[in-house]
């Protein structure tokens, strides 16, 4: 994509490609398809304030685009779902929420007067968490660690996901050396596999294969006086809920050889990748995954800014790539993910469904949600500053003030239709139109969305385009400051009776009152 990498979390399984096609001829005239849409799922949330149009322009006439919007509200609510998935298996735990999915205070804030916890994967996120007013006791310090992430958790005395030995030694030096508690650590283990038909064989640069967990227990053991294992966790790079089941059962067995040291482990921490559903309509995303692979095999028009086909191409009449696009639709994310792993059986313990299996232990579960917990918890609003024709496709050139960086759903792989909010007043133009959407960097590759979007109507400047559900990983994972453009702003905001109102970001609290700054 342009040299921009996608983000690694856990994705699905790479669609199927089909089988090898015969060729056929190309396409060569333009044609004028009826319009493929993405429209995005939407709560009331969400939908409420993007009904709000005067809010939604005053607020980038005031901050200026692009602009990020939290709605802190949201989290919580999301925490309930989960919750309601560890009730309903009669499961006692702890759901923290991945940090580095959002850099934002405000949600961190509103997180914290909750009863979740949060996962921090660097030295600033720890701070972060402190400081937003979260205990020790409700931090999970996990990532790749420096000697000063490692020694304020230890300091703190937060838990601590340990990915193997050598870890293991420089948290126990540092606990030795200056004298500190205990340490609660998590081993992280990979590289499950079955004993039958290999179901996850895929290689993580996280955590300690698990035929290898011997020595990661014998660590253990070696600084019994500095830590103490609560538990163990796992890490697989899917969103498979089979291969999560497997890595599951296996560490249900490793909980077991702890039992056997005299280790008393009480928890399982099963990691993230609950995912998100981001179309309303399933039938849009399979209907548009068809076509992308038909314009690539040149059947119909590009549906793409110069055919850029999403991982896929066509040689000499065959299909051939995989297809680098989050799944869009899914029938099951975020907490009704959770309730269908849980529900998994256990082939290897009498196929006894995982949560039986962890109620039975009385095992704590721990759970590591990002991008599920920040579903629907914010958009972005970017202005629009240029609409001209250019070429013969019939696509209008939109030009944002944004940078493709502020705006990186396509960084994630996400395929999403922006709502247009028209500025008041704006004459309603005929529809529906074919965009392409550019951002504000001097660069070819600065494209909001390599694919071509269908907008109800032709859009004018000053319009608005809001792209909803960007809270995880596409507000701030990527944001650049290229050419002095500075990042966009972030604010929070929360209904207050039938009115929204909003602070900027870093000055929300849960106690902020409802006629705080607007």
């Amino acid at each position: 994509m342009d040299g921009r990498p996608l983000y690694t979390e856990p994705q699905e399984p790479v669609p199927q490609i089909p089988e090898p096609q015969k060729h056929e001829p190309r396409i060569t005239e333009p044609l004028n398809p009826a319009p493929l849409y993405l429209h995005p799922r939407l709560e009331p949330r969400l939908r409420s304030f993007l009904a709000d149009a005067s809010t939604l322009h005053s607020l980038t006439d005031g901050l200026g685009s692009p602009l990020h919007v939290v709605v802190p509200d949201q989290i919580a609510e999301n925490v309930e779902r989960f919750r309601s998935v560890y009730r309903a298996h009669h499961l006692a735990g702890q759901v923290f929420y991945a940090h580095k999915a959002n850099r934002s205070s405000a949600l961190v804030r509103r997180l914290a007067a909750t009863d979740a916890g949060v996962d921090v994967a660097s030295l600033e996120e720890l701070q972060h968490a402190l400081g937003a007013g979260f205990s020790p006791d409700r931090i999970m310090a996990t990532g790749p660690k420096n000697p000063e992430f490692l020694w304020l958790a230890a300091r703190a005395g937060v838990t601590v996901g340990v990915d193997g030995p050598t870890e293991l030694d420089q948290l126990a030096t540092l606990v030795r050396k200056y004298g500190l508690a205990r340490v609660r650590v998590l081993p992280r283990l990979s590289g499950f596999e079955t004993t039958g038909v290999r179901v996850l064989s895929r290689r993580s640069r996280f955590g300690t294969p698990v035929r290898e967990a011997e020595l990661l227990l014998e660590a253990v053991e070696r600084h019994g006086d500095a830590v103490d294992a609560t538990g163990v966790a796992f890490h697989v790079d899917t969103m498979s809920v089979a291969e999560k089941a497997v890595a599951l059962e296996g560490c249900l067995a490793v909980l077991e050889a702890c039992r056997s040291r005299g280790l008393r482990p009480r928890a399982v921490d099963v990691g993230g990748g609950f995912g998100v559903s981001y179309l309303a309509e399933r039938e849009q995303w399979e209907t548009y995954t068809s076509e992308l692979t038909a314009a690539v095999m040149g059947r119909r028009p590009p549906l793409t800014w110069g055919g850029h086909g999403y991982g896929l191409r066509e040689e000499s009449g065959t299909l051939r790539g995989a297809l680098g696009l989050y799944p869009a639709h899914r029938s099951v994310a975020g907490a009704a993910y959770l309730d269908e792993l849980l529900a998994q059986p256990a082939p290897s313990l009498g196929g006894r469904p995982l949560a039986a299996l962890l109620l039975e232990h009385l095992y704590d579960l721990y759970t590591e949600p990002g991008r599920a917990l920040l579903d629907q918890c914010g958009l972005t609003l970017a202005k629009v500053l240029e609409v001209r024709t250019q070429g013969t496709d019939g696509a209008l050139l939109v030009r944002l003030a944004a940078k493709a960086d502020d705006i990186a759903l396509e960084d994630h792989g996400v395929l999403m239709d922006p709502v247009l909010i028209p500025r008041s007043g704006a004459a309603a133009g005929e529809g529906p139109v074919a965009v392409h959407l550019f951002g504000s960097l001097c660069l070819e590759s600065d494209l909001i969305t390599r694919r071509t979007v269908f907008l109800p109507r032709r859009p004018a400047p000053g319009d608005l385009l809001a792209f909803a559900n960007t809270a995880g990983y596409a507000m701030d994972f990527h944001a650049t400051r290229a050419q002095q453009q500075p990042a966009a702003r972030k604010v929070a905001a929360w209904q207050d009776g039938e009115a929204w109102r909003w602070c900027l970001d870093d000055q929300f609290w849960p106690i902020t009152p409802s006629g705080g700054a607007q």
